[in-house]
């Protein structure tokens, strides 16, 4: 007779099963990019899922590992988070800079699916803010292009290869403020909230659609909410993290917006705005850089939130949750080493 050691239990999803879940979970903010920013979104969403399975194949090959490994589908899924963070208007060697960064340096560097400390995506997402703000802060009001046509696929491959110049155009002639910059900027100047909003005829039915600018896969709540709900419902993540974090934004946004109503934006505004919900509900649940105990996932959540209320309102960017999250990425093996449940018959008298 032979004997195996355990577990003798097997869940029932295999990584692929997880990945091609999420990826499903995102179809619908996909879509809605594709239908309010065109055919410049959908290239970017094809150029980065692309670009991370090329580049996750390279790095595999010089690191003598097996090309199996790409059919766990998350080079895909990290291509497809990546483009989803991005303006419209990113350029194309932009996104494949980003894509090496989210693959090469912050996933395959340490040892690949499983190993890496922080979200590739993210990781990515930031190192490009830093290192090209101008270009990674221009968006484009959806269904709202005056000066070239979205829906048209010359134009869009022409300003996603050879930018906007090649319309005879400028970023400037181009772009439009987010919500969150809009706000950030009059704050400044000494404009109230509501005056701001109003300047950009800010309405909260445009941030549930996602008629709103910003980065192409984070304008619309609804679309996100739906894939959130499908990850929840399949189990892919717990309700620790996202309501914990949407709950410490929406809770200290109340008390400060109810304190000076001028100057803080209502609760309602932050948790539609700019990429909090995707950030919440993708991001910040990866399983590979968040706790694995309830206690360690609501403490990360807290942790998300109140670093990006604090970084929305006082920090140097308008947004705040990718660095909120990224930032909390560190602190998990800390989480997770003294969060961990005490083991059964331990601890008990001598």
């Amino acid at each position: 007779m032979m004997l195996f050691s355990s577990p003798h239990l097997h869940g029932g999803d295999s990584i692929r099963a997880q990945m091609l879940t999420v990826i499903v979970a995102l179809l619908p903010a996909s879509a809605a990019a594709v239908w309010f920013f065109g055919w410049l979104a959908l290239l970017l969403i094809l150029l980065c899922m692309g670009g991370c399975i090329a580049f996750e194949a390279l790095a595999l090959r010089m690191m003598g590992r097996p090309q199996s490994v790409l059919g766990d589908g998350s080079a895909a899924l990290t291509g497809l988070l990546f483009a989803l963070t991005l303006p419209p208007f990113t350029p194309w060697w932009m996104a494949l800079l980003g894509c090496a960064i989210a693959i090469v340096l912050s996933k395959q560097i340490y040892g690949g699916l499983g190993y890496n400390p922080f979200n590739p995506a993210l990781v990515a997402r930031i190192a490009l803010l830093v290192s090209f703000p101008l270009q990674m802060t221009q968006w484009l009001s959806p269904l709202q292009a005056p000066l070239f046509d979205p829906f048209s696929l010359v134009q869009s491959v022409q300003l996603l290869f050879a930018g906007p110049a090649s319309l005879g155009l400028g970023f400037d002639a181009l772009a439009s403020a987010s919500p969150l910059g809009q706000i950030k900027t009059e704050w400044r100047l000494g404009v109230p909230v509501s005056e701001a909003l109003a300047q950009l005829h800010y309405s909260t039915l445009d941030a549930l659609v996602g008629r709103e600018a910003g980065s192409i896969g984070e304008t619309s709540a609804l679309a996100l909410m739906a894939g959130g709900v499908l990850l929840l419902a399949r189990h892919v993540i717990t309700w620790h993290i996202p309501l914990a974090y949407l709950a410490t934004v929406a809770l200290l946004a109340a008390i400060f917006n109810t304190i000076d109503p001028a100057h803080y934006a209502p609760p309602l505004f932050h948790l539609l705005a700019g990429g909090l919900l995707l950030c919440a509900l993708f991001m910040a649940t990866d399983p590979v850089t968040s706790p694995v105990t309830p206690r360690g996932k609501i403490l990360f959540g807290i942790g998300c939130g109140l670093l990006t209320w604090v970084i929305r309102t006082y920090g140097g960017y308008p947004e705040g949750a990718m660095f909120a999250v990224v930032l909390m990425n560190a602190l998990v093996p800390l989480f997770d080493r003294y969060l961990r449940p005490r083991v059964y018959g331990h601890g008990g008298a001598r």
